[in-house]
């Protein structure tokens, strides 16, 4: 009688093995050096790549021992790869005269992709208010798809964080003050460069935000007419004229056109003004130092005169 059970082959030791191994491998990440041409950078980024001082150490440090930090990288639908992290170390390369950069390659979605992005920039110390108010708002959509509660008004007591607590979880700033920067968002461009330069301080910034499109740009206006950016009061005040739908234009330049306290308790000397009354050797430092020294005599002498 013949036996009816089938021949089985059973796989060696060293296959199943080689097989175990293979898979770990195939899921293990892997350091991968990818032409710099093939390296696109990420959508919307908001941060800045300048060739500033520190651009140009990192190049010199890359020239002498190369990237010690792999980017991250996901593959692009469209060829090549997507930056995740690393575009300040790419523009280094590239300063430096490298055809490669070390990079990891993952499969990430969109929403992973962004947060990565933003966290592995957001601890630098010189980030721009602009690059901090679009990083956040970036962060937080991309929780919001995530499906964290988005809820940033609401007074309610939930286990759950909401996505601003989750991003204040991994920042240095608290989650009051990242919705203050996100509000910034809302400025124009011209505006918002202004508070990259300093030139209008945060909390007015916050207050402005909440101008219409329209009243930022006539705001543009006044400033330049009255050659004067708002302080925090008068912030608040045009705010507050624009929720009434009382903010024109000629409000706004009465209300730039106002003397600040802070101009009443200071003085201006250009240097075209001083510079005729010493030698042409003088730093504006030196020169100071002498008018000081000589209002001091000044004053002694007057003391002298009123003791007599």
């Amino acid at each position: 009688m013949k036996s009816s059970a089938k021949k089985v082959e059973l796989a060696s030791v060293d296959d199943l093995f080689s097989t175990e191994e293979s898979r770990a491998d195939a899921q293990r990440e892997k350091v991968l050096e990818i032409p710099l041409s093939e390296l696109h950078p990420f959508k919307d980024h908001p941060f800045k790549v300048k060739d500033d001082e520190a651009m140009m150490e990192t190049a010199d440090s890359i020239r002498q021992y190369g990237v010690l930090v792999p980017a991250i990288a996901r593959p692009d639908p469209g060829g090549g790869y997507e930056l995740v992290a690393g575009h300040r170390r790419h523009r280094a390369s590239e300063l430096a005269g490298k055809d490669t950069m070390p990079v990891i390659v993952r499969n990430l979605d969109d929403d992973q992709a962004t947060i990565i992005m933003v966290d592995s920039n957001l601890q630098r110390e010189s980030l721009l208010p602009s690059e901090r108010a679009f990083a956040y708002k970036m962060k937080l959509e991309a929780i919001k798809h995530q499906g964290a509660r988005t809820d940033l008004t609401s007074a309610q007591v939930v286990p759950k964080l909401t996505a601003a607590e989750k991003i204040a979880e991994n920042s240095p700033d608290s989650k009051s003050q990242i919705k203050r920067f996100i509000r910034l968002t809302e400025l124009i461009p011209e505006l918002l460069d202004m508070v990259d330069e300093k030139k209008i301080a945060f909390n007015p910034a916050y207050e402005l935000s909440f101008l219409k499109k329209e009243e930022q740009v006539d705001l543009l206006d006044a400033m330049d007419s009255e050659q004067a950016t708002p302080s925090l009061s008068q912030a608040q005040r045009l705010k507050k004229y624009s929720q009434e739908g009382h903010l024109t234009l000629d409000m706004m330049r009465v209300i730039m056109g106002e003397e600040k306290k802070s101009d009443l308790d200071k003085i201006t000397f250009t240097s075209d003004t001083l510079r005729k009354y010493f030698p042409r050797s003088y730093t504006p430092q030196r020169m100071q130092e002498t008018i000081i020294k000589l209002l001091e005599a000044w004053q002694r002498k007057r003391q002298q005169q009123h003791e007599r």
